[in-house]
């Protein structure tokens, strides 16, 4: 090892006449340079010479951070593994997730969500101490130096970016929550009025109230449209071609594929100013009757006396009959007309089928006394004659019941009469071939 250093002095000598000629012979490098070069000659020489024991050294060093790392790891996972079991046995003490006394996540849905999240950051601070040793341990040794700079750039230099992107964006987000707030005020004014409206505390001549709610999701959702479009400048990436594609491919796929959604919607809009019906009223769409158990912008939906629920779409909706039972049982009104039909042969007296018929009906249950019941003979066949008789009632939640006490009603009376309320009818079948 003396030897090498003895010699050193005289390396260099020889070394540096041959670098200089290259050098000028090449006329790209001054004379600086290759000053450089020999200090970094001089350098990688005296760590030759001291290799050994700096190698044992730095090796030793990378073994202890290794093996620190590894118990660092272990200890990692240990503590989200007894984190993960202390949340699991604490399920009683974990409230399900609710809004409006709607169930979004019951208790245990909620813990298995909560470790899926632990096993996840295990796995980043996992990766990420794994990311920070490779690059110390090859920073040891002069071979893999390089090998080091390179990987703490891949660390450092999308930190850089990301940290510089969010000062950046400071003044933009400022603006966007200075614009969601002044939204949220001016939506809960909206809902106050439209509060005060539905519970007729304010009243708009030639607005109802049930128009309130509706009208308040319409305000509400243009509210945000209007919003979104002042917001979409200062979002994060608005600017870029890729951004913009993404949001005209989205438009889109939405418009094609929505066309009926967009019609059950405008439909509902429509069927909600028209106020065909309200939500409680018994109505007949098509060949179903049934209480209108919900109505919003997109379907109908019925019970009917048999609690069946039938689901219409608006866009039906709007195009069929709708017989509306409920409005007859309005304040103002007289009520609701039931009626049935018996047959009687012309032996019988009309104005003794007709006393029956209105008896029978004056006793049957939630039939009004005023307007009195009254009875139409609707045609003269040729063996008998159709009487029709007609009751008021203004408890069409009760039809059903109404009609079956009074065809009740009406066998008795002709009974106790003596009358049988059968005719016959004549036909003649055709049996040629």
């Amino acid at each position: 090892m003396k030897r090498v250093f003895v010699f050193l002095p005289f390396i260099l000598f020889c070394l540096l006449p041959r670098h200089l000629s290259a050098q000028e012979s090449a006329a790209e490098t001054p004379l600086e340079t290759s000053v450089e070069k020999i200090a970094e000659m001089e350098n990688e020489i005296a760590e030759e010479v001291a290799e050994p024991k700096s190698f044992t050294r730095r090796l030793c060093l990378a073994l202890a951070i290794i093996a620190a790392q590894i118990f660092l790891i272990w200890l990692v996972w240990h503590l989200f593994s007894r984190f993960s079991k202390k949340i699991a046995s604490g399920e009683t003490k974990i409230k399900p997730l609710t809004i409006k006394k709607l169930n979004i996540l019951s208790a245990r849905q909620i813990i298995t969500v909560i470790q899926f999240l632990l096993r996840i950051v295990k796995y980043i601070v996992s990766i990420f101490q794994l990311f920070i040793t490779v690059p110390i341990v090859f920073s040891l040794f002069p071979k893999t130096k390089h090998v080091a700079s390179i990987i703490f750039g891949y660390i450092l230099a999308p930190v850089k970016l990301v940290g510089a992107g969010i000062i950046k964006y400071i003044p933009n987000l400022f603006t966007i929550v200075i614009i969601i707030l002044i939204v949220r005020y001016v939506q809960r004014g909206l809902k106050f009025f439209s509060t005060q409206i539905s519970k007729s505390k304010l009243v708009i001549p030639g607005f109802y109230a049930d128009w309130a709610n509706p009208t308040y999701k319409i305000l509400q959702a243009l509210l945000w449209a209007f919003t979104l479009a002042i917001v979409y400048p200062y979002l994060p990436g608005s600017q870029s071609r890729i951004f913009q594609s993404i949001s005209v491919f989205v438009g889109v796929i939405v418009s094609f594929g929505s066309t009926s959604a967009i019609g059950n919607l405008v439909a509902g809009l429509v069927i909600t100013y028209m106020r065909p019906f309200k939500t409680g009223d018994r109505v007949r769409i098509k060949d179903t009757i049934g209480f209108v158990a919900e109505k919003n912008l997109m379907v109908v939906r019925l019970k009917t006396h048999k609690n069946e629920y039938v689901s219409f779409p608006n866009l039906m909706i709007l195009q069929s009959e709708i017989i509306n039972y409920a409005t007859s049982s309005d304040d103002g009104e007289e009520g609701l007309i039931l009626n049935t039909e018996v047959t009687f042969g012309y032996s019988t007296p009309w104005q003794t089928v007709h006393k029956i018929l209105i008896e029978a009906a004056l006793e049957t249950e939630y039939v009004l006394k005023k307007p009195q019941p009254f009875v139409l003979q609707t045609a003269l066949e040729d063996f008998y004659a159709r009487y029709q008789i007609n009751c008021y009632t203004k408890h069409v939640d009760n039809v059903p019941a109404i009609y079956a006490r009074l065809y009740e009603n009406i066998q008795n009376g002709f009974k106790n009469a003596g009358l049988d309320p059968t005719a016959a009818h004549y036909y003649i079948s055709n049996t040629s071939k």
